[in-house]
């Protein structure tokens, strides 16, 4: 094991500390960290708690929660820089300027870090679920990940600092956890389980468990594996997959009539675990936290009839190999609760209690007929497409002077596609050229493989650039390409944009996809900094928990949300292959709702040029954003 240890480069991994209550170092995300580590049984980390007030506090408080992990305290302000601009936690190699941040992505990283280090540990690498993508879409447009990574942490928190009389109901995210654990469960290649739990309730059999070997069965008459056996075929899948072994030979036979059954006419699946059928880290995130709601209700003597799932849930997570023992190293004392039966509906806290905003969004999104009556609509009041002339349509990076290095064709493209790469780098370059100042601080968002900070960062090396990027393959081969350029002054961030939270005085984002462009304008807004933006895959637009379209004024007195989607719909529909006269309807689409959105930061007091990219060739999305806080 040492020897494995070695071979990892020592990583710090930074964590806030504010206070501790009951059995938690709070924020949760900091219990939630430290109860992974000591699941994965994770060494490979230098642990920091970073306390949030002026009182550094008392080491031993951290000592006596982090289980058998070592922790050092270390105030804010001696951060590295680069983790001083993210919200934490937050993970950076010793002495380097890749950071991650976020509770998501710094807990896929421990995983991933930790299967590295020992391959042998499948089970916490399983921990990522089907194609590893468990908490990898971002919070600002999954539901699920914000509801795991931000609603129900942050709700339990204040449920737990309210007053008597504050506290009463349930919080609405836990109600919704607790409505989302009814739902039927789409797994991949569920046909399969769904005949086979059609052939189980044909036959009115027994529940089929899972056939243990001998070591496995002596484990669970110890109690180590789970306390009483599944009571599902969906239990016996999920704890089959736990134990890593198959489900007996009977479970896997089907009869001729159960396979000649269509499969709208199957029975849907319950769910296990908080995800559907399987274990993983969504589960671990939300122990921590419902953990802690339940011991604050059990001692206030509120009845938990209302939460029957998310009880039979957290009974079925402790029977998972090595939940019990993690929590034990964390000095969580988890509760035995009793089985509970739902209550009858008049007892129910109403349902409706749920926000809206934590509801799916059901408004039809399969819009019928054409842009052209709500174009027509914009036009009877005033309102047309309109671009601003190019600050500086001949301008032009003289790219065969710079290393390769800095081309964009140094990342794996055809000759064609990384000319037009040039030609829409030259238009963003061009435009932060004109507004940056020696020392300024460029942000490059959804910078996806650098191909615009590295050429910002190598042309102005007076200013400081930061790339942002969710994608952690992307940010590591731009930075091989800043390695091998040898610059010093960028950073790179592995985090999703609300994570970021450094001063900077331009942002810049190319073919930020759908939601992302209003989310990096807002960024801008918020910090007064200045923006060059490149907007692209409009038809993504929708309402989130934090955007609302349309975005200004203007088109909210004319346009309704509906009316609004069918120019996002259509702004998609530019591709070369399609007819011209298809294409300029979709750009003025795409102008239309690009001019929303000026006009929306316009209200914050910017002024804001919508351009078309020279030449237009360059992409089918070749609309450009510049704004300048006045």
């Amino acid at each position: 094991m040492k020897k494995m240890k070695d071979s990892v480069t020592e990583e710090h991994l930074y964590l806030a500390f504010s206070h501790q209550y009951e059995d938690s170092i709070f924020p949760l995300h900091t219990s939630i960290s430290l109860f992974l580590l000591s699941y994965c049984d994770c060494k490979l980390f230098k642990v920091f708690l970073v306390p949030t007030g002026e009182d550094v506090g008392d080491q031993c408080v951290a000592k006596n929660l982090a289980g058998d992990l070592e922790v050092h305290l270390i105030s804010r302000c001696q951060l590295p820089l680069v983790v001083q601009s993210c919200s934490l936690p937050a993970v950076v190699v010793k002495d380097d300027r890749f950071c991650r941040a976020g509770l998501s992505v710094v807990l896929r990283h421990i995983i991933q870090k930790t299967f590295e280090a020992d391959p042998s540990k499948k089970d916490v690498l399983e921990l990522l679920g089907f194609k590893k993508t468990c908490l990898k879409a971002c919070a600002e447009v999954s539901q699920w990940t914000r509801l795991c990574e931000i609603s129900i942490p942050l709700a339990v928190e204040r449920f737990l600092t309210a007053s008597p009389e504050h506290c009463q109901a349930i919080p609405p995210d836990i109600l919704l956890f607790e409505r989302k654990l009814g739902e039927p469960v789409r797994v991949h290649n569920d046909d399969k389980i769904r005949r086979q739990k059609l052939q189980q309730q044909k036959a009115g059999a027994k529940a089929v468990v899972p056939v243990l070997g001998e070591e496995e069965a002596e484990e669970s008459k110890m109690g180590k594996v789970h306390e009483h056996p599944p009571s599902s075929l969906e239990l016996s899948v999920a704890f089959s997959k736990l134990l890593a072994q198959e489900a007996s030979d009977a479970v896997n036979r089907e009869a001729p009539h159960i396979r000649r059954t269509k499969t709208s006419d199957l029975p849907l699946l319950d769910h296990v675990f908080a995800e559907g059928l399987y274990f993983t880290v969504a589960d671990l995130v939300l122990l921590p936290c419902i953990h802690q709601f339940l011991v604050s209700s059990k001692k206030q003597g509120k009845n938990l009839v209302n939460l029957p799932l998310i009880s039979s849930w957290y009974r079925r997570v402790q029977e998972v190999p090595g939940v019990k023992k993690a929590a034990g190293k964390c000095n969580m004392e988890l509760l035995q609760l009793p089985e509970l039966m739902p209550a009858p509906e008049e007892q129910q806290q109403d349902s409706s209690l749920v926000p809206d905003e934590l509801e799916e969004d059901n408004e039809d999104s399969h819009f019928i007929g054409g842009p052209r009556p709500t174009m027509t609509k914009l036009m009877e009041n005033g309102i047309e497409a309109k671009f601003s002339p190019h600050p500086c349509p001949n301008w032009t990076v003289d790219w065969t002077s710079l290393p390769p290095a800095v081309s964009p064709g140094e990342g794996k493209m055809s000759r064609d596609r990384a000319l037009r790469k040039q030609q829409q780098l030259n238009n963003l370059v061009a435009a932060v050229t004109k507004l940056a100042k020696p020392g300024d601080v460029i942000v490059d968002f959804c910078s996806g493989g650098g191909h615009v900070g590295i050429v910002l960062a190598y042309m102005m090396p007076s200013c400081q650039v930061v790339l942002i990027e969710n994608k952690e393959l992307s940010l590591i081969r731009a930075k091989d390409r800043s390695d091998e350029l040898g610059l010093s002054n960028i950073w790179f961030i592995q985090a999703n944009l609300d994570y970021f939270n450094g001063t900077f005085n331009i942002g810049v984002a190319l073919h930020a996809c759908g939601v992302a462009t209003d989310m990096v304008i807002e960024h801008c807004l918020r910090a007064g900094a200045a923006f060059v933006i490149s907007p692209c895959c409009y038809g993504f637009i929708q309402n989130t928990v934090k955007f609302k379209y349309p975005r200004s004024h203007q088109f909210k007195e004319i346009l309704s949300y509906k009316e609004h989607m069918i120019l996002c719909r259509f702004a998609d529909q530019t591709a070369v292959q399609l007819p011209p006269e298809r294409r300029l309807i979709g750009k003025q689409c795409m102008g239309l709702v690009d001019l929303d959105r000026a006009w929306a930061a316009e209200e914050h007091n910017y002024s804001v040029q919508v351009v078309s990219m020279e030449p237009e060739s360059c992409s089918p999305k070749n609309n450009m954003f510049v704004g300048i806080p006045a």
